[in-house]
């Protein structure tokens, strides 16, 4: 390896180009190999030779599931590097968090948060934050700003991202708007930068978007309110008089959507906290108003 290069990651796998030159691949074929990930560039190697992909010409990954039972794939990361694509399944379950860490640990974005704090737009100004995949939590992004505060977007906790463009200090930039929650109430972090920055991290916590997707769900009207008030920051304790239920009855539907993932408890029975799927829905929701 050269000077400065150091291995991050090394497995058994599966490849494969699905797109050259801008052009699809008919003759698609997964290939067995080796993976070498180093902070500097990814290596694809069989016995008929070896690709490398350098990491700094990567503009987009993203991590897809798929039934492929003749190539043996159940998962696999597509990366694309200009006009090329390649599929990279790996074995080892460490590489895909060591590969965002090899393109994302230490950049520098634009961060704005929160740009919303239980529904209601806040005065917060766009502010310098350097980026880090946590060390103890892979799922989680560490975002350190200039002024001093320290932001925790866990990746696993993301019920919605959109992507935008908006003129940002002047200039028209890639936005990302990410919906989550710290400590119990729901925000939204607005992350700009690079496009290629910004696609990278988009490719990161669109994972826990898709995870927590709003499928159809039946909710009553009530079940339904409910969801709406803790969405827009009512305490748990004050749901019944906001809404003008009996306490049983909001009692009723905790249970209900807890039992269907949309709620999560906290500590004592009646204060309870939305999950990123209720986030969702809740957001649906009040949209639909």
């Amino acid at each position: 390896m050269s000077d400065g290069e150091r291995a991050l990651a090394d497995s058994q796998g599966k490849f494969v180009q699905v797109v050259k030159d801008g052009r699809k691949r008919n003759d698609i074929e997964w290939l067995p190999g080796r993976v070498v990930l180093s902070n500097k560039r990814l290596v694809l190697a069989t016995n008929r030779g070896k690709r490398t992909l350098p990491l700094s010409k990567l503009t987009s990954v993203t991590a897809s599931q798929m039934n492929q039972s003749l190539a043996q794939v159940d998962s696999y990361i597509k990366l694309q590097a200009g006009r090329d694509v390649w599929l990279v399944s790996a074995a080892a379950e460490a590489f895909e968090v060591e590969l965002y860490r090899a393109l994302l640990d230490q950049i520098v974005v634009l961060v704005r948060h929160p740009a919303v704090k239980g529904g209601v737009v806040q005065d917060s100004g766009w502010e310098k934050a350097r980026l880090k995949i946590d060390d103890e939590n892979d799922e989680t992004i560490d975002l350190a700003t200039a002024g001093g505060t320290f932001v925790e977007l866990d990746v696993d906790d993301v019920g919605t991202v959109e992507a935008k463009r908006k003129e940002i200090r002047g200039d028209e930039r890639p936005l990302l708007e990410v919906g989550h929650t710290i400590d119990g109430t729901s925000v939204e972090t607005y992350i700009s930068g690079t496009p290629r920055h910004v696609s990278l991290i988009e490719g990161l916590v669109r994972q826990g978007e898709q995870r927590n997707a709003a499928d159809d769900v039946d909710l009553s009207a009530e079940e339904t309110q409910v969801l709406m008030a803790l969405y827009s920051g009512i305490s748990p304790f004050k749901i019944p008089d906001f809404v003008d239920m009996e306490t049983e009855d909001v009692e009723a539907v905790y249970d209900r959507l807890i039992e269907a993932d949309i709620l999560e408890p906290v500590r004592t029975r009646r204060e309870v906290q939305l999950e990123a799927r209720g986030r969702s829905i809740a957001g649906e929701a009040i949209a639909d108003q």
